[in-house]
């Protein structure tokens, strides 16, 4: 679960070249998303500090925690790599980078960081590196916009596993429904799928790595699905329910997410209603997904569909968000983001209705910007017919 040498080549001559736009001497990552996609190291966070130098001339650097050593050997990182002992240590980890950082030509003045750093990562580091200063810069945000093609395998991967994990959820209902049993809960159907993509990526792959997650998922069923980001709760699904299942899954941390509504039994006349309101705006959003347009003019065109059918009073979100290495990062499908966008970009399509009392209706699609038009990624049936649940009770 490595990407090829090439993908970092690139990302390397891709991130000099901006570096040099920008005058600055290196670009220091501080954050696990940064770090995998600069150097190849996936880790989890801890208080222990991952600092990966970047520098215009000369080479990289990691600095790592020396418990880590032989896990950064085990993933095959090619970046030189230097320890400290322990957080908070007698000797830093600051002041284990500042002591090797070393630029042909001259002495270290300008040091970019992303704009999400800690403010006390911040403040450690400008105190350990004396006579530079941090300056946050977009140089690498802007180079994750735009997906590198050896990266697009592995959110396909991820895609595939993403819509089989709905096909499991999906089934563990209809088999209580045959079975004449109670139907599952929330939390109950959340742990099945969560564990059947996990399962499902260590069966496939050697060394699986990973930033945040490897599967997740929200479940939320009746009135609960009318809350966009409600946690799974220990409410048992019922015949008649609307049902969220938002599922997504990463692939040596390239993330996608899936997500489908389903009808428990015959849908009513209210059901479909929604239900068929929100299929068009995802249709037609996703479909607007066209390399030159921006953001807020794709988001305008999806959520219009909404306020066409009179529910407009039921939008609480976006139409989406970028996806790469975080499963929500930049850009934003939304009013206030006027991006531009550009083959390569990889967007989630979400639109959603929310009736308070009621329940809520979203369909998600992970979708890659493409000079011939938008194609998704993901793939699980989203007619309505498709998504009725029905069994015998």
């Amino acid at each position: 679960m490595r990407l090829p040498d090439s993908f970092y080549t690139s990302v390397r001559t891709r991130l000099t070249e901006a570096l040099d736009e920008r005058g600055l001497d290196g670009f220091l990552a501080t954050s696990p998303a940064d770090v995998a996609f600069l150097g190849g190291f996936f880790y989890i966070a801890t208080e222990r500090p991952v600092y990966l130098w970047m520098p215009r001339e000369g080479d990289p650097l990691l600095v790592i925690p020396r418990l880590d050593e032989e896990y950064a050997a085990q993933q095959g990182v090619q970046v030189a790599t230097t320890s400290y002992f322990e957080y908070p240590g007698v000797v830093t980890a600051e002041q284990t980078l500042a002591a090797a950082l070393s630029r042909p030509g001259g002495p270290i003045r300008r040091i970019g960081v992303s704009a999400g750093i800690p403010v006390g990562a911040f403040r450690a580091l400008s105190l350990a590196i004396a006579g530079a200063t941090l300056e946050t810069t977009d140089a690498v945000a802007r180079l994750r916009l735009r997906k590198f093609p050896e990266e697009i395998p592995f959110h396909e991967a991820a895609a595939r596993i993403c819509d089989e994990m709905l096909g499991a959820g999906r089934s563990l209902i209809e088999e209580a429904l045959v079975g004449g049993g109670p139907l599952p809960r929330e939390d109950e159907i959340a742990r099945h799928v969560i564990g059947y993509g996990t399962d499902r990526m260590y069966a496939q792959y050697d060394l699986v790595v990973y930033t945040t997650k490897l599967a997740g998922g929200l479940v939320y069923a009746g009135p609960n699905s009318a809350l966009p980001h409600g946690l799974p709760t220990r409410r048992r699904l019922q015949p008649g329910d609307t049902l969220i299942l938002s599922l997504g899954a990463a692939v040596a941390s390239r993330f996608v997410e899936s997500e489908r509504t389903f009808v428990i039994g015959e849908p009513t006349a209210e059901q479909v209603r929604y239900y068929e309101a929100d299929r068009e705006a995802q249709e037609v959003g996703t479909e607007a997904m066209i390399a030159g347009r921006t953001c807020a003019e794709v988001n305008r065109i999806c959520l219009d569909v909404l306020r066409g059918h009179g529910l407009g009073d039921y939008i609480r979100h976006r139409q989406g968000h970028g996806i790469g290495l975080q499963n929500h990062e930049a850009p934003w499908v939304e009013d206030g983001d006027d991006t531009v966008l550009a083959p390569g970009m990889l967007l989630s399509s979400e639109p959603g209705v929310y009736v308070p009392g009621h329940a809520g209706y979203r369909i998600s699609d992970t979708v890659l910007v493409r000079e011939a038009g938008p194609r998704r990624l993901t793939s699980y049936p989203r007619d309505l017919a498709s998504n009725v649940i029905e069994g015998v009770r």
